[in-house]
């Protein structure tokens, strides 16, 4: 007898899917090449949504999951006039994101998944055939292989360099966005530090992660301004960016969520974020179904998750690519547009939305 739901990967994206599918009545099993627990090694600091944490209440996971509020964001661009400043207060919300350690998501899910009594075959391989009535691809990156057909590409040529920082000031929950020719700088708070996400050319990427505390340290702040003061910064990592998004996450019996589906910029911090929102989204469509690969079913999920999908992929393109030109144009085009956000509450609270809910959050 054919098993309803086949997830391959047990990172975040597959154990989360598995617990919501759970949730709706839909048996799956998950299936990893690594251990498990690899995924709760993993070092990186996520930002996530208000409504990625409505979507992980629901889960039953967020409660045990370490995390720092961020009360208010600051956006500001280098060489120009302009800023706008974004604050939960305004949006009724008790916070507009949230940072938080990867391990610490995968631990929290991990524990749930294991509690919910749902099979995990970590060690294993995906299977070169299944007969599963639905296969869901939760687990890498689109290869350059698929990236000739069907799927939207773009290199960046900027890699993140990842880090914390200590500053003189608390943080008081504020994040900020400074956007810079190089590309943007990132400071979010994370517990009593922040965590910094410095975008710059990848020919110098290697370069800036070796320098001493001292010089990058240096670098980190004549980017970003004088608004923070920096005291101190951790090792540094780096990694690739750019864009690959499938422009049919749905096939035949099988779905692509996550990493699998697109990878973005994370100069909007949507990355898992919109992968949370495919997940729900699928589970409520598949509530007890008793054929979960139903080729009606997939386009109804496929349908309702294209605007948002199409508009946050876009959306994130977009900023990269307006905030990194240099052209004289384009600054004082930039200044005026942050200017306007903070001049009108309405267009402000539209942003708000559509970062912590998607592109159906106005």
């Amino acid at each position: 007898m054919s098993e309803p739901a086949l997830i391959i990967g047990g990172g975040p994206a597959g154990m989360a899917l598995a617990l919501a599918l759970h949730r709706g009545g839909v048996a799956s099993r998950i299936v990893d090449a690594r251990p498990r627990g690899a995924a709760k090694q993993d070092a990186r600091i996520l930002a996530l949504s208000h409504g990625s944490r409505l979507s992980l209440e629901m889960l039953g996971v967020w409660q045990v999951i370490p995390h720092t509020p961020i009360t208010t964001i600051h956006v500001s661009h280098q060489g120009g006039l302009g800023r706008t400043v974004i604050r939960a207060a305004e949006e009724d919300v008790p916070a507009l994101g949230y940072v938080l350690a990867a391990g610490d998501l995968a631990a929290a899910l991990d524990t749930a998944v294991a509690a919910a009594g749902i099979a995990y075959a970590d060690n294993t391989p995906a299977p070169a055939q299944s007969d599963a009535l639905l296969t869901i691809h939760a687990e890498g990156r689109i290869d350059k292989d698929e990236a000739a057909t069907g799927v939207r590409t773009h290199d960046y040529g900027q890699h993140a360099v990842i880090c914390t920082a200590r500053s003189a000031q608390p943080h008081r929950g504020m994040a900020w966005e400074r956007f810079t020719p190089a590309g943007p700088v990132a400071l979010l708070p994370c517990v009593d530090s922040y965590a910094v996400v410095l975008t710059c050319p990848a020919a110098e990427s290697d370069g800036i992660a070796a320098l001493n505390d001292a010089a990058f340290l240096a670098l980190l702040q004549q980017r970003f301004g004088p608004r923070v003061k920096l005291t101190g910064v951790s090792p540094r990592r780096v990694y690739p960016l750019g864009l690959r998004a499938r422009q049919h996450p749905v096939g035949d019996r099988a779905v692509w969520i996550g990493n699998a589906a697109q990878t973005l910029h994370p100069v909007a911090g949507q990355g898992f974020n919109l992968a949370l929102r495919d997940i729900m989204e699928l589970a409520d469509t598949l509530t007890d179904a008793s054929d979960p690969g139903d080729v009606q079913l997939l386009a109804r999920y496929a349908a309702r998750r294209k605007f948002d999908r199409i508009g946050t992929i876009g959306f994130t393109d977009t900023l990269v690519r307006l905030f990194s030109n240099a052209s004289p144009p384009l600054l004082h085009a930039r200044g005026a547009g942050l200017l306007a956000l903070d001049l009108l509450p309405a267009a402000r609270s539209f942003l708000a939305r559509r970062m912590m809910f998607g592109a159906r959050g106005f």
